[in-house]
């Protein structure tokens, strides 16, 4: 992976646009009249330097607890109109694909998709030379129409999940905060203040904190991690406290039922954790190539009909297979580890798989972290009903799956362990999952040596270059 070059822990301070006067003052009052006399000035310039991040973290993991709240209001109301009108999707559900496209394309072109390569970009841009342009990826703008646009997708029978825009907006928050302080404050500098966003976001989404800091270390950045390890840990401290007063101290997945056999079950795993990492790897290539082949459509109207392609395919999908071909697959992942009722048709996973290519595809934000955990738990589930293994231990293969699945599209089998970890809370099956992602990391080099967010990265990293500088017309497009 490309990585930025090395920077300086400070950088000369940015001009701030005259509307963020108001902050500003208030900031400036904060200093002199509480922190300069109460403080050492050694104290100071630590807590002034820190003051942004925090504030930057708690808005985060609010950011994160609506975000998610819409989500669920959006999912539910999928699967009701779904359930009651199946015939409907056959123009919500174009309809949906196209006004999430039109949405991005119009105010944000950089808010499709999933946002983690997005800030990997941001982050390899965020230099002397090229800090300006990063508003085209990271900007506040940006991420209100990722918002926008992935709860109309998700409304209209998407299979996309909210994690990397949830990573996406943070960085966005981050970068704004940072760049609103006031002249006269020491300043981290721009790379940290996105590296750092993007550990709150995922530590937030997920309620992970330690997937949080691994994925800084593993996926988003391979600087040594003493040049920002306290902003890291103490925004995924942060962000993640809020997001837990309003959510309670809950895991995403809850507490499912394993045990741990030795002897020949190791063999099955590995064969699982192969298998996953192989179907994730496939997976990545095929929105890579379903990429590659959109940039035929060059007019509008042209980009316009395959959106309307797109939504018309998935339309007939969830028309054919139901609420289950749909959404994030959260709910499938509940069913599949605590209620094992015989959901894995044989036709699911495929469903679910073109599901996600065609919601990707089709131009709206959205993002697979999610959406590719559940495809593994499908997959890891219809692997242990075929071999015949009992439920306590299927659960077992269910959680390996999905980190073997998750690592073969994105690549960072440590982070799918930690995340899978935290989100069951199950330490007993900790090896298990580390050897499950190192073998689809294995499995899925053979496929490709880059990961799905690199080479998206690369032609995020052109696009943005490429852009011509828009006049600063306002304060909101200016962050």
């Amino acid at each position: 992976m490309d990585q930025a070059g090395p920077l300086p822990a400070y950088h000369p301070p940015l001009p701030v646009p005259e509307a963020s006067s108001l902050y500003q003052r208030i900031l400036t009052w904060l200093d002199q009249r509480i922190i300069r006399r109460l403080y050492t000035e050694r104290v100071r310039k630590l807590i002034l330097q820190s003051l942004p991040f925090w504030l930057a973290s708690f808005l985060v993991g609010l950011m994160a607890v609506g975000y998610e709240k819409l989500f669920v209001w959006a999912e539910q109301l999928s699967f009701s109109w779904l359930r009651q009108q199946p015939l409907l999707a056959f123009g919500l559900t174009p309809l949906a694909f196209l006004l999430a496209w039109w949405v991005v394309q119009r105010w944000a072109p950089a808010a499709r998709g999933s946002g983690i390569p997005q800030v990997m970009a941001g982050i390899e841009l965020s230099n002397p030379i090229h800090h300006t342009r990063t508003v085209h990826l990271l900007g506040l703008r940006v991420a209100i129409v990722k918002v926008l646009s992935s709860v109309v997708l998700l409304l209209g029978g998407g299979v996309i999940g909210r994690e990397g825009p949830t990573i996406q907006i943070s960085a966005a928050i981050f970068r704004a905060i940072n760049r609103l302080q006031p002249a006269s404050w020491p300043q981290l500098s721009r790379q940290i203040a996105l590296v750092t966003g993007g550990a709150a976001g995922l530590a937030a989404a997920f309620n992970t904190p330690l997937g949080g800091i691994v994925f800084v270390v593993e996926e988003l950045t391979q600087i040594h991690l003493s040049r920002f390890r306290m902003a890291v840990f103490t925004a995924v401290i942060i962000a993640g406290l809020t997001a837990q007063q309003f959510l309670g101290p809950y895991l995403y997945l809850g507490y499912p039922k394993i045990t741990s056999p030795g002897g020949w079950f190791t063999a099955t795993i590995m064969l699982v954790a192969v298998l996953c990492g192989l179907a994730g790897a496939v997976f990545a290539k095929t929105l890579l190539w379903l990429g590659n082949f959109r940039k035929r459509f060059v007019s509008l109207p042209a980009q316009a009909g395959w959106v309307l392609g797109c939504g018309l395919l998935l339309a007939a999908l969830a028309y054919a297979v139901g609420a289950d071909g749909v959404g994030t697959g959260k709910p499938i992942i509940n069913r599949l580890l605590f209620q094992n009722d015989g959901l894995t048709a044989w036709y699911l996973f495929p469903a679910r798989f073109v599901g996600m290519a065609l919601s990707y595809s089709s131009g709206g934000a959205g993002g697979v972290f999610a959406t590719s955990l559940s495809a593994g738990a499908l997959l890891g589930d219809g692997i242990g009903r075929v071999l015949g293994v009992a439920v306590p231990d299927r659960n077992l293969l269910i959680l390996v799956s999905m980190v073997g699945f998750l690592t073969g599209v994105v690549r960072s089998p440590f982070t799918a362990a930690i995340l899978v970890l935290e989100m069951t809370d199950r330490h007993g099956a900790i090896f298990q999952l580390l050897l499950g992602g190192l073998l689809a990391q294995g499995i899925a080099a053979v496929v490709d040596r880059h990961s799905l967010y690199e080479h998206l990265k690369t032609g995020f990293i052109r696009e943005t270059l490429d852009q011509r500088r828009e006049p600063a017309t306002s304060l909101f497009y200016e962050i």
